[in-house]
């Protein structure tokens, strides 16, 4: 009897160390300074962008970061927001390979949320965009990679069109010229709503850093 028992405590700590699978749909509520948005993550069809975008959330990593972009289309109403890490490579974790529109069928359709990443394909951390309106240029297509969509607001694009309209200021580089925010709009939490928190485990050094200062 004792043999039986402890041989099922056994087996329920080796299932319990394994990692849940993730639902279908995970939803991830952003709370920032000017209103909530929740996103529903779409984890079958964009698996590893989808993880990618949770682990953010589950180290705490997106608490405390910022929207800092507003991309306005000049010929027709619409854009992106973009938020997430900036160039805080305390926060930063490992690149992301590219899951592009072309293999997981995500388009970049109003309300769509897609990795922002640098020139390289595989370079996506923890900056992301939400759409207004269809940006079909995102989209991959002969030639052009494209960027990883993997989510779409549910909740709150009225506070996404607010961002969309924020101040910018003049100046900055190549595509980032003239959107820049002024004041960038604070998200305060990112909240999975869905599954099980997978936390990375890695040093969570800004929040170090904070400390010390």
């Amino acid at each position: 009897m004792l043999r039986r028992v402890a041989l099922a405590a056994l087996c329920g700590a080796l299932l319990g160390a394994a990692p849940a699978p993730e639902p279908p749909v995970v939803r991830v509520r952003l709370e920032t300074a000017v209103g909530s948005i929740t996103l529903a993550l779409d984890t079958r069809r964009a698996p590893q962008t989808s993880a990618n975008f949770l682990r953010y959330v589950d180290d705490g990593r997106l608490d405390g970061t910022s929207f800092y972009r507003a991309s306005r289309r000049k010929t027709s109403p619409g854009g992106f927001v973009q938020g997430g890490i900036g160039t805080d490579s305390h926060r930063m974790l490992d690149p992301l390979p590219l899951e592009p529109t072309s293999k997981t069928g995500i388009k970049h359709l109003d309300a769509t949320v897609s990795m922002a990443r640098f020139e390289r394909s595989d370079s996506a951390s923890g900056n992301f965009s939400i759409m207004v309106g269809p940006n079909p240029s995102l989209d991959a297509r002969p030639g052009f990679s494209g960027y990883a969509a993997f989510a779409h607001v549910i909740a709150g694009m009225d506070v996404v069109k607010r961002m969309l309209a924020a101040p910018t200021r003049p100046g900055g580089d190549g595509a980032f010229k003239g959107q820049m925010m002024v004041r960038p709009i604070p998200i305060l939490r990112a909240i999975r709503l869905d599954g099980v928190a997978k936390p990375t485990g890695r040093l969570k050094v800004w929040q170090m850093l904070r400390r010390v200062g």
